[in-house]
């Protein structure tokens, strides 16, 4: 943009109206925190300095902030909560130079780049000292109004308790977000505490750079992006505004969502073409789909990747890899660790842990496979389970190519069972199979002629 740009992002508040352990910008909304929100909206802006004003739980907001990926972010600490102006005066130290400086809440999820660039745009265009994002509400209760002279320029904003009948009448509101050139900053120190509430109000540094010959302009933005957040009733409103958002994101990309309304995605998934999502699919933070899928009913997804031409229905998977063209479920679990390689099956009640299923192999139903490495094309039978704690430790077992697992087999790690080889049903495998060989370890069947009909007839004289 050629002039140097700060973004400062104000999160320091209590937000007790929250009623949380939790920092305020910490709550999370479609999978992501506030304040991410937020950050994800100004990074494609490429600032030279974002920073965070930091308070209410301090180390919890940093720790959380460092792990956003989202570029460089730097730390102001508001000691105490003594208003937003108090909460900018706190960045200062760290803003250089007379660029221009981007003020933003942590608590507007909803604001987007385009909004936000179009902020700037107006600011530059206009060589303005401050520029204000205003909002015409429906509803302006509880926000600060925006006055002006009858030319129309704005002569302060007023907090609605501080606020004349006739001024709360008003519907135009300051949206919280400003660009100021930096040495207008300056003016910060000369904010008093003289309101309803004793504390130091941002909105109080607008009729200071009118009365020193400053040029302040505003930019309208919509209703809905600049909703703030202040407790949990407005964050399901906020939720269910992004979840439309990134629904209509994804159908017009080309995936089919047969009913949104009980379809949920979080902000940084993503889902390829000709997928189809069918109803209580939730495809949560981290997860990659790819095209031609069909997820759902009862599809719950966290941190995983799908390949290609998928099928999951009625199940639940953490951090997994599904493979192109691999089935999955009905009523399966696949813990975290879990590969499938392509075209293999988790089937129905299936569940599996650390473990790697290979090309084309099937494990069809009422199986556990845990901590587990099988090869391609080797078949699991049903009842099968991977005996992998020694009640101290975990032990992994191998399941070579083309191997045949009979039904009801326990396979006691660590184990090896060799390519081609098969297991019996009913057998308890605690050696290794080797290549080719069957493996049977059971007792010699007895049958017992007539017992069951000296049973009954037993019964019935007693």
């Amino acid at each position: 943009m050629g002039e140097s740009l700060t973004v400062v992002v104000l999160a320091a508040g209590e937000g007790k109206r929250f009623r949380s352990a939790l920092p305020k910008p910490l709550h999370p909304v479609a999978g992501r925190p506030l304040l991410w929100h937020v950050l994800a909206a100004a990074a494609p802006l490429k600032a030279e300095r974002t920073v965070v004003v930091v308070g209410n739980g301090a180390d919890q907001v940093t720790a959380a902030t460092d792990g956003f990926d989202l570029g460089p972010v730097v730390f102001a600490t508001q000691a105490a909560q003594r208003g937003t102006g108090d909460a900018l005066a706190a960045a200062l130290p760290l803003l250089e130079g007379d660029g221009d400086v981007l003020v933003l809440f942590g608590d507007t999820p909803l604001v987007s780049a385009e909004l936000l660039e179009g902020l700037v745009d107006a600011h530059r265009s206009a060589r303005a000292d401050a520029t204000l994002l205003t909002c015409t509400m429906t509803d302006p209760t509880g926000l600060g109004r925006v006055l002006r002279d009858p030319d129309g320029a704005v002569t302060r904003i007023v907090e609605e308790r501080d606020a004349t009948p006739t001024q709360r009448a008003i519907r135009e509101v300051s949206a919280g977000m400003y660009v100021f050139r930096r040495p207008v900053l300056n003016g910060l120190s000369e904010l008093r505490p003289d309101n309803d509430q004793g504390e130091y109000y941002l909105p109080d540094l607008v009729p200071k750079v009118l009365a020193g010959g400053g040029q302040l302009v505003t930019a309208e933005g919509p209703e809905e992006e600049v909703m703030g957040v202040n407790d949990r009733v407005e964050l399901a409103a906020a939720e269910a505004v992004l979840r439309r958002r990134l629904l209509e994101r994804l159908m017009l990309g080309g995936v089919t969502v047969t009913d949104p309304a009980t379809t949920f995605v979080d902000a940084d998934v993503e889902v390829g073409q000709d997928t189809v999502l069918a109803p209580l699919t939730f495809l949560e933070r981290g997860t990659r789909v790819g095209a031609r899928c069909r997820l759902g009913p009862n599809v719950r997804l966290v941190g995983c990747t799908v390949g290609d031409d998928a099928t999951v229905a009625q199940a639940v998977a953490l951090q997994s890899t599904i493979g192109p063209r691999v089935v999955v479920g009905p009523f399966a679990s696949l813990r975290p660790g879990t590969e499938l390689a392509e075209g293999s099956k988790a089937g129905t009640f299936v569940e599996v842990k650390n473990s790697v299923v290979g090309p084309g192999s099937k494990v069809p139903h009422l199986s556990y496979v845990g901590d587990a490495d099988i090869g391609a094309g080797a078949n699991v039978g049903a009842g099968t389970v991977f005996v992998n704690y020694d009640g101290a430790r975990k032990h992994r077992t191998t399941v070579g190519d083309g191997a045949f697992i009979g039904s009801d087999t326990m396979l006691v790690a660590p184990v090896t069972v060799g390519n081609g080889a098969q297991t019996a049903a009913g057998s308890t495998i605690t050696k290794d199979v080797p290549p080719d060989a069957l493996a049977i370890e059971r007792s010699d069947q007895r049958t017992i002629e007539g017992w069951a009909a000296r049973r009954r007839r037993q019964r019935t004289k007693e």
